[in-house]
């Protein structure tokens, strides 16, 4: 058979990544390439750089990956599925949840194969707690954090925290609750000079009852992406920069300290790191987007899946300019 033939439009920090991985896996071959920008990091090497997206369409590419900045995503996304291209856009899907439905429907109207590129739902780590969390290993579960904080990254110029990193811990929290939000509070701050706010925290509500809390800045100088999963048996904490996967288990032993009793509800139980399969997020989730162009899987984020972050991520910053608690 054929190696499908792939295109892929944005060559920054991102697109590297991409080129690099669909150079490596099987059944694809890398042959067009295009950014009006140019190609800062060599990522074309023989390939001619096209200047906009028209030259993946004239390349006749099976299926195309778009690492552009989030505000071309709809008119490069429109595009590709015009020319019935099956695509991968990176996320978030599109500035706001308008745009994002339309990039929805146009693909789904076209049988296409539309799919966004949550890289968190590739991590070994989380991959495994939400199998845990199905097969019951938690029982009930009460509640899920997250903290994901670094330094400013120098390649986002138009969006700020919230859609730029908080839509990986909307994704992946409603994806490991099998939920969707209900409602927001959120709080943002402008820290470093620019337009778009550069930390927001913010509590949610699922729909099934879960309490959510999220911290995320460009603030901090050491680099934090953890998910906290609290239940009736203990909690689980998955750090997606390593990928290592932890629980905490809450304690059988009976405690006889009378003056502890009193204010403690949960002892201290074992603790476990899992001996997880670690591979590349990156490479995962190309090779889910691979086996469902080629119809043979469906381990993908699909763009109505990715709407509903961008439209969750719009009520955050509404929430945080109302001071208000929003509906999702």
């Amino acid at each position: 058979m054929a190696a499908l033939r792939a295109g892929l439009i944005g060559l920054g920090m991102m697109g590297r990544h991409h080129a690099r991985v669909l150079r490596s896996i099987d059944g694809v071959e890398l042959v067009a390439v295009a950014d009006p920008g140019g190609d800062p990091h060599g990522v074309a090497r023989d390939l001619a750089v096209g200047d906009s997206v028209q030259s993946l369409v004239d390349a006749r590419v099976d299926y195309a990956v778009v690492a552009a900045p989030t505000v071309y995503h709809e008119a490069i996304g429109l595009t590709l599925a015009d020319a019935g291209i099956h695509t991968m856009i990176e996320k978030p899907l599109a500035t706001d949840a308008d745009a994002a439905t339309r990039l929805a429907k146009a693909f789904a109207g076209r049988g296409l194969v539309g799919a966004v590129g949550h890289i968190e739902r590739y991590n070994p780590a989380l991959r495994s707690l939400r199998a845990r969390i199905e097969s019951g290993d938690l029982g009930e579960v009460y509640q899920i954090t997250t903290r994901r904080q670094g330094p400013f990254p120098s390649r986002i110029a138009d969006v700020g925290v919230v859609m730029d990193l908080a839509t990986h811990d909307i994704d992946l929290t409603a994806w490991v609750a099998r939920s969707r939000y209900s409602t927001v509070a959120a709080h943002v701050a402008h820290k470093s000079g620019r337009s778009h706010e550069d930390l927001v925290a913010f509590v949610g509500l699922l729909e099934n009852g879960l309490v959510t809390n999220h911290l995320v800045n460009w603030l901090s100088p050491f680099k934090e992406r953890t998910t906290t999963v609290s239940g009736e048996r203990g909690t689980f904490v998955a750090d997606t920069v390593t990928a290592d996967l932890t629980f905490h288990a809450n304690g059988t032993v009976e405690t006889t300290w009378d003056s502890l009793v009193g204010f403690r509800g949960v002892t201290e139980g074992g603790s476990q790191r899992f001996a997880l399969e670690k591979r590349e997020p990156l490479l995962v989730e190309h090779e889910a987007f691979r086996d469902a162009v080629l119809g043979v899987g469906n381990d993908i984020i699909a763009m109505d899946e990715g709407r509903d972050t961008v439209r969750v991520a719009q009520t955050v910053l509404a929430s945080a300019a109302s001071g208000r608690t929003q509906e999702c």
